[in-house]
This record gives structure tokens, C-alpha cells and sequence, in this order.
């Protein structure tokens, strides 16, 4: 079966829940047993069947067996949101003096978690260049446990070389772990190296922009329980009804997806010929640098993007961002709704490389509303910067 098929049937067991087409929601904390022999031999396989409402109900299961389908992995753990799934996967695999390697364009929670818990745990991290490729080797140390990775980088869009790093850092004994968030449906991260896939599940697989969730795929079955494991011992726990809505966004996600990426390719390819843009980061766009390996290892695009803006002055940009009609100012992405926040200044943290772009940086999200009303949304904007700027 094709993929967008896969996704529809996806977790779906309509024979065991009367025939509904969707798996219900299940309200559980205490799972009662038939017997003390049941009950003593549940408890040699904690983490298969229903057993304790904090372990999963049927409702989680069927979203995290739809996700390993969807990534291609052995099984998933969901998280109650992205960044717990981040943290999660990191906690299960470092311990105190270990090393991590984190990309230099990690999502700032990631970057603080790293600067303040795993550094108070004594384990050390060394932020590299996102465009290091097979160059991590030089990096690597005897304790080197984690290489994570994040393609295309946030705020700023590189695309790694996932294939030649997964190769080194497996050489130096090192686990690959990827934020897929952006590649979603078109990276497949276990064909690439990749050990343990993180999503911010919130974003497009959610899709509606109501409810936080997050996934940890694993590539084998040793991976998958150790991070289970860990989970379980922390008590992470994510809520039935945000289950219940990943699931329904995920069955709509290839046809979303694609409205998305149509509407970004349009949208960037317009701002690239508007004389306010210095810059465009879209790796679908033939002009971004990264756009030869994305091309090589991505079979689409999403609606994220960003722009760089050439200099001018703060006002004029907040001018700008404040009149939009359509894209609303607003943390995440991947929802049906057109989003657009400042990257400028703050927002972009870099310790391994530098960041200077020539003049405000802009990150997008381009919603399901109509591509023309969305540019006409740009339009207008570019309008009220120039007025503001003269």
C-alpha cells in the first residue's frame, strides 16, 4: 500500500471495538485482573497489553503503532508534548559523564534543557555545526553517547547531511537521534542511519492546534524499551483525549500536508522577487543551499519557512507583522492556520557557528486558507513597512 493509505488504516482495529471506524477514546487509571495468577503474570510484561492507565490505554497504542507506521520504526512512545519527548529520549540514553553532541540549531527548550539539567546531571554537551556532515568524527569522543540532529534546523532551515553523520557517530559507538518535526511524512529517518525519531507531534500530526503531544520512535526493539523503560520510571503519561486528537489529524496529514507545501512553494518563490527580501530559507526552493540533499533525502516539502528581511528598522517590521489579517502572530506551527513570529535577535541562540543575517529574520507557517488571500496578506504588509520606514 501506498503511504497515504497506510496512514488511513493505520492503528485501526475496527473488529475489536464493535466496528467503529475509530478507536475509542478509553478513560483508564486502574486495570482490574481476573486473578492474583493474571494480575502476577501482567506484571512480568509491564509494557505489553493493557495493564495500568499510565503504561497506555488502547487509545494510546493505537496512535503509537500508526506512527511507527508512519516513520517506518519498530515502535513509538508518546510524550506529552515535543520538547518531553525530546528530554525523555535524552534522559533515556545519558548518564552522568557522558557526551552529547547537539546541533548548534536546536529549538531553544532543547538548548536550555542542555545548559541546565544535563549539564546540573554531569553529562557534557558540545554544540557543532549543523552542516558538519561526516566532519562530526572530529568531534566525537570515547564517550561520545548521543549525536542529535535536527533537518531542516529550526528558525534558520539547514539541511543536515543525516546519512554521513549517522555513519560516524555509529563508528564512535554514538546512537543518532533526529527532530523529524518538519519532515514529518517525507523523511523516512530509518532508512537514513537514524535511531530514535522525535516529533512534535503538536504540529502537523495533531494538526488542529489543540492539543500538545509528542512521539519517540525507536529503530529496534532494545532502542524502543529502553526509552520505555525510562518513561515509565519518570511517570510521563501523555492524556487519552490528546491521543484520541492525534489520531484524528494524522489520518488527514498526507492531504494537508501537501495543501501546505503547495502554498509555501508559492509563497516563497513570490517573496524571492520582492525587493524587501534579502534571503528566502526553504530547502523545496532551488536557490536555498540546502535544497540538493533535501532533494536527495526528502520527498516534500511542509508549510515552514523563513525570510530574511534586508535592514531595517525594528518598528517597521513590527508594523508590518502587526496588521496582518491572516498570519497570526503565534508560537508552533502546523495547524490549519497561517503563523508568522520574529526570529530576530533572541530567538536564535548560536554557540558553534555564527548567525548574521543581513538585516530581521522572519519565520512563517503557511496555513490552509487560500494562497491568494495570503499574499495579498504579504502585500499589504510589505505596504505598511515601507510607511513605517519612510
Amino acid at each position: 500500500m501506498k503511504k497515504s493509505t497506510r496512514i488511513l488504516h493505520a492503528g485501526r482495529k475496527p473488529e475489536q471495538f464493535h466496528g467503529a471506524v475509530n478507536p475509542p477514546v478509553y478513560h483508564a487509571s486502574t486495570i482490574l485482573h481476573s486473578s492474583v495468577a493474571a494480575m502476577e503474570k501482567s506484571g512480568k510484561t509491564p509494557f505489553e497489553g493493557v495493564r495500568y492507565g499510565r503504561f497506555g490505554t488502547p487509545t494510546t497504542f493505537a496512535l503509537e503503532e500508526a506512527v511507527a507506521e508512519l516513520e517506518g520504526g519498530h515502535r513509538t512512545v508518546a510524550t506529552s508534548s515535543g520538547l518531553a519527548a525530546i528530554t525523555g529520549a535524552l534522559l533515556a540514553f545519558l548518564k552522568a559523564g557522558d557526551h552529547l553532541l547537539m546541533v548548534d540549531t536546536a529549538y531553544f527548550p532543547t538548548r536550555k534543557f542542555c545548559d541546565t539539567v544535563l549539564s546540573g546531571l554531569g553529562i557534557e554537551t558540545t554544540y557543532y555545526d549543523p552542516l558538519a556532515g561526516a566532519g562530526i568524527k572530529a568531534l566525537m569522543k570515547p564517550n561520545t553517547r548521543v549525536v542529535f540532529t535536527e533537518s531542516p534546523g529550526s528558525l534558520t532551515f539547514e539541511v543536515q547531511d543525516i546519512p554521513a553523520m549517522a555513519e560516524a557517530a555509529h563508528a564512535g559507538g554514538a546512537i543518532v537521534m533526529m527532530d523529524n518535526t518538519w519532515g514529518v511524512l517525507h523523511f523516512q529517518p530509518f532508512t537514513k542511519g537514524v535511531d530514535i525519531s522525535i516529533q512534535a507531534a503538536t504540529k502537523y500530526i495533531v494538526g488542529h492546534a489543540d492539543a500538545m503531544l509528542g512521539t519517540i520512535t525507536a529503530a529496534t526493539p532494545e532502542l524502543w524499551l529502553t526509552v520505555k523503560t525510562s518513561l515509565a520510571t519518570f511517570g510521563a503519561s501523555p492524556g487519552t483525549e490528546e491521543m484520541y486528537l492525534g489520531l484524528r489529524g494524522l489520518r488527514t496529514l498526507p492531504v494537508r500536508l501537501r495543501q501546505h507545501a503547495e502554498t509555501a512553494m508559492r509563497l516563497t518563490t513570490w517573496l524571492e522577487t520582492r525587493p524587501e527580501v534579502d534571503r528566502v530559507l526553504y530547502p523545496p526552493l532551488p536557490s536555498d543551499p540546502g535544497h540538493e540533499l533535501w532533494k536527495r533525502d526528502f520527498t516534500g516539502g511542509c508549510g515552514l519557512f523563513g525570510v530574511i528581511l534586508k535592514p531595517t528598522a525594528k518598528a517597521a517590521v513590527d508594523a508590518m507583522l502587526d496588521g496582518y489579517s491572516h498570519f497570526k502572530l503565534g508560537f508552533s506551527w502546523g495547524g490549519f492556520e497561517s503563523l508568522v513570529i520574529p526570529t530576530s535577535g533572541h530567538s536564535i541562540i548560536r554557540t558553534a557557528t555564527a548567525w548574521a543575517p543581513a538585516g530581521p529574520s522572519l519565520r512563517f507557517h503557511a496555513g490552509l486558507e487560500d494562497t491568494d488571500d495570503l499574499l495579498e496578506d504579504l502585500e499589504r504588509g510589505f505596504e505598511r513597512l515601507a510607511c513605517a520606514a519612510s
